[in-house]
């Protein structure tokens, strides 16, 4: 997909900076071998000019070529594996002297031969997401300050204890963040307002985030306004693709499903976006404020086949937290 030219040339400097510190952190790790075992400077010294005549063989191309190739190569060979056995004598790896990469792929060039790393399109799809978040203007939610407190006492319509329901929903979510994976199910978070389901939705993508996935959250109908002045020539940057890069996040929290307008527009993006998550077996959490009752009267049947074919249902119940907020002052 195409990116806007900040993000290309943030992700540039990354991989840049990627490639910069290894070879810095290699030059501290020989110059450090150097200091503990004297004998590796002697011997990379003579490495060092091994390679200067192996150059020279190589661009004169003269008699005994061959020969002589092989000759220095095998010296060569003989000093590295000098330098690997006094490291072992010294109780250190004896990788201790390889370059550390970010990227055992590209070697922190960002290229694989010609064409683009697969760590470099992923860092360009993390930037994509952050910008994405960075405007998205949703609270600052942890599982740390999400309160059960707000539950207890409280018996839903069907007499189901709130705190022990809510206990259960606080549990799972947790250990969906802690074992996250790009095989991880969809979530579908159904309640009335104020039950604390963005809270722990956008909690949910703090933590995966945290472990380097890549986790776009916002609410629906400001993705979708967004997705239309892109789609109809009249967003903030001509390069973005937002609805691109809804679909390629490793997760996706679309928060308050039900709250945009009815429009065939609106209908087909969240659908694509839905249905092209699944055919990637991309993980996505949708809230909404809506029953299953209200969402089958609202939406086609293929998105309700979607959504309830596609997603595990979790029912958020007790009163709303925001409510008695402002009650208690």
């Amino acid at each position: 997909m195409p990116y806007s030219k900040r993000i290309c040339e943030k992700a540039e400097n990354i991989i840049k900076e990627r490639e910069l510190r290894a070879e810095q952190d290699l030059e501290r790790r020989k110059a450090e071998a150097e200091r503990m075992i004297p004998e590796i400077a002697e011997i990379n010294a003579r490495i060092a000019q091994t390679s200067a005549e192996l150059t020279k063989v190589i661009l004169q191309r003269g008699k005994n070529y061959k020969e002589n190739f092989e000759r220095i190569k095998e010296r060569n060979l003989q000093g590295q594996q000098m330098i690997k056995e006094l490291l072992k004598s010294h109780n250190i790896p004896e990788d201790y002297l390889k370059p550390k990469y970010f990227c055992g792929i590209c070697s922190d060039t960002g290229y694989d031969g010609v064409k683009r790393c697969k760590c470099y399109n992923e860092l360009l799809s993390r930037l994509a997401v952050e910008e994405l978040n960075s405007e998205a203007n949703m609270p600052d939610c942890d599982f740390e300050h999400f309160s059960l407190e707000y539950y207890k006492g409280k018996t839903d319509d069907n007499g189901m204890d709130c705190y022990r329901k809510m206990s259960e929903n606080l549990s799972v979510c947790k250990e969906y963040a802690e074992l996250f994976s790009l095989d991880s199910p969809s979530l579908l978070f159904i309640g009335m307002t104020g039950l604390g389901k963005t809270h722990l939705s956008l909690a949910i993508a703090k933590e995966v985030a945290k472990k380097g996935f890549s986790a776009a959250y916002g609410s629906l109908l400001n993705y979708l306004r967004v997705i239309e002045n892109e789609h109809f020539g009249r967003g903030k940057d001509p390069d973005s693709d937002t609805m691109q890069t809804l679909i390629d996040s490793d997760l996706l929290v679309l928060d308050d499903l039900g709250s945009e307008f009815r429009s065939g527009f609106y209908e087909s993006t969240l659908y694509n976006i839905i249905n092209s998550r699944m055919n990637l077996g991309r993980p996505t959490i949708i809230s909404t404020n809506l029953s299953p009752a209200e969402l089958q009267k609202n939406y086609n049947d293929r998105m309700i086949s979607r959504i309830f074919g596609g997603f595990v249902t979790i029912m958020f119940v007790g009163e709303d937290i925001r409510m008695i907020k402002n009650l208690k002052g």
